[in-house]
């Protein structure tokens, strides 16, 4: 059922008010994750939508993401195809667009280009644009003759080498047209969680590729690739640190387990044999199972969405923290992988802060080395959290405010000799320790029953080039709803050529013509109707 008004947090509220407003074709929204960028940027669409109908086109990071835009649009009457690629042809005329991703645009951006002439554009998580030179230049040529380009990003970032198309800069640093950040979140109340960082520190031994064997523990200060190493090493699973940290995480997560039952936790691995190699130590050393997800894996977004919808207890997950992984459940995190950038580890915290209406208490926790540079990303955060809870910091707990300044925000070393590089040990030192204690919530971190949000009119849904004219499912989204009926003609098609005296082609040939189609991937969910019908009176005449 499409709706005709939603509520939003009054930060969507004025950000949609300000994109109406705004009489360029540029606009870029930062927000903190957790905040509710997708629901601001559907009730944008539908508002331009109302003034100027077109088509839409969302680009996403992930083939994960590209369906839970689907999925989100439909709840607000907007129904956009995540499966479609050009080489299906025209973008469906019984839809309101697609949903792509910066890697279609990148292969495709000629046929992307003429199909999103004049169309409104979303582009999610813009800062992926600057991954890759070609990502960038596609994108710049794929929707330059659009409307209207709406970019959304879950925190601010820089131009480093490569400026992101449609994105304006001052000083290599990109400016908003709307933020909204993680200490406003909190401030506001019921968008985001507080989340605090357990850090543990330790002592490491390990051989260089060089074959020098170094000692050090994290309150020692190493040149930027001796850091690298030494993080390494305290992630390395033959050693103590980590099953020991491991067991504080589990601890911790069973606590907020007797409130919050179905509360999961995240461990973010290094690699595909780091996260295997975590499952075993947690059933080894607490008897506890995991989930691996990682984002070559076919099956990611099954996986995600079984384990966000069940009750197991952990997720250990390579390379999917950046991508917008939405598990509202999520309470307890281990930051187990050797990246250190600001941006990443962000986007890691980001996993945690999903407010979940109902629940009392809603604080989060990740368990992270204490790395300089990590302490240093945790720092800052809690430091908004801190001001927005409006308390007082408590003696031992550690911000340095030039700490930024020293931090090493480099990743391993272009081409380290990893082959070379062994970790000997590496022992925990001293309780997981963050100066807050594990005690009752704090004013501003629960729900408190309040209710600030606000309703928004949206009025009907925009028109569609072709309305359907068949059976029309409430729930499902119409992506869904046309890959039964394909699934449906495509055994109906295989069962007529085996009992007739005609091949598999010839009978989707027939098909297609008595539907009025070319190809199946070009059908509107009325024309699949028309065309499972006419099989079906085709069946009958077989008698079978």
């Amino acid at each position: 059922m499409s709706r005709s008004s939603v509520r939003l947090r009054p930060w969507q509220h004025a950000a949609v008010a300000r994109f109406a407003a705004s009489p360029h074709p540029d606009f870029l929204a930062v927000a903190t994750p957790g905040a509710g960028k997708t629901t601001f940027a559907l009730a944008a669409l539908r508002t331009a939508l109302a003034k100027r109908p077109g088509r839409v086109v969302v680009v996403a990071p992930t083939a994960h993401l590209k369906v839970q835009w689907a999925a989100a649009a439909a709840r607000l009457g907007l129904h956009l195809d995540p499966a479609w690629t050009p080489s299906d042809g025209p973008m469906p005329p019984d839809m309101h667009g697609v949903v792509t991703s910066y890697q279609q645009v990148s292969m495709s951006a000629d046929a992307i280009r003429a199909q999103a002439t004049g169309a409104h554009v979303v582009l999610d998580e813009v800062h992926h644009a600057g991954e890759d030179q070609a990502w960038g230049d596609a994108l710049r040529h794929a929707f330059a003759p659009t409307h209207r380009r709406l970019s959304l990003s879950g925190t601010p970032f820089r131009s480093d080498t490569r400026a992101i198309p449609f994105v304006r800069y001052e000083a290599d640093e990109a400016v908003p047209d709307f933020e909204y950040g993680y200490g406003d979140a909190l401030r506001d109340g019921r968008v985001v969680r507080p989340v605090y960082f357990p850090r543990t520190g330790g002592e490491m031994e390990w051989s260089a590729p060089d074959g020098v064997v170094h000692s050090a523990t994290f309150d020692d200060s190493l040149a930027s690739q001796l850091a690298n190493q030494r993080l390494r090493t305290a992630l390395s699973l033959d050693g103590e640190w980590l099953p020991s940290v491991l067991r504080e995480a589990v601890a911790r997560l069973e606590a907020v387990r007797r409130h919050q039952p179905d509360a999961g936790g995240l461990v973010i691995a290094m690699d595909q044999d780091h996260a295997r190699g975590i499952v075993t130590l947690l059933r080894r050393e607490v008897g506890v199972g995991a989930t691996v997800v990682t984002s070559d894996d076919p099956d990611a977004s099954v996986k995600i969405a079984a384990f966000a919808a069940g009750h197991e207890p952990w997720l250990v997950a390579v390379r999917m923290v950046s991508e917008g992984v939405d598990i509202p459940r999520l309470r307890v995190g281990v930051y187990a992988t050797t990246v250190t950038t600001d941006l990443y580890f962000r986007q890691a915290v980001g996993r945690f802060v999903r407010w979940v209406p109902g629940i009392r208490d809603q604080r989060a926790w990740l368990f992270i080395p204490d790395d300089l540079r990590l302490r240093t990303r945790a720092s800052e955060i809690a430091e908004q959290r801190r001001h927005s809870l409006r308390r007082v910091a408590r003696p031992g707990e550690d911000d340095d405010p030039d700490a930024q300044r020293r931090a090493e925000a480099a990743e391993l070393a272009a081409g380290e000799q990893l082959s070379l590089f062994a970790a000997l040990s590496a022992v925990a030192v001293g309780d997981a320790s963050t100066g807050e204690a594990w005690s009752e919530p704090l004013p501003g971190e629960w729900d408190d029953g309040a209710d600030p949000s606000i309703e928004l009119e949206l009025g009907p849904p925009p028109p569609l080039v072709a309305p359907p004219t068949g059976l029309v499912l409430d729930g499902p989204t119409r992506r869904a709803v046309k890959d039964r009926l394909r699934l449906a003609n495509a055994e109906a098609a295989k069962d007529i050529a085996r009992w007739s005296a005609m091949g598999y082609a010839a009978v989707n040939l027939e098909l297609n013509r008595s539907a009025g189609i070319r190809r199946v991937t070009e059908a509107t969910e009325a024309q699949l109707q028309t065309r499972l019908q006419a099989a079906r009176r085709w069946q009958w005449r077989l008698g079978k």
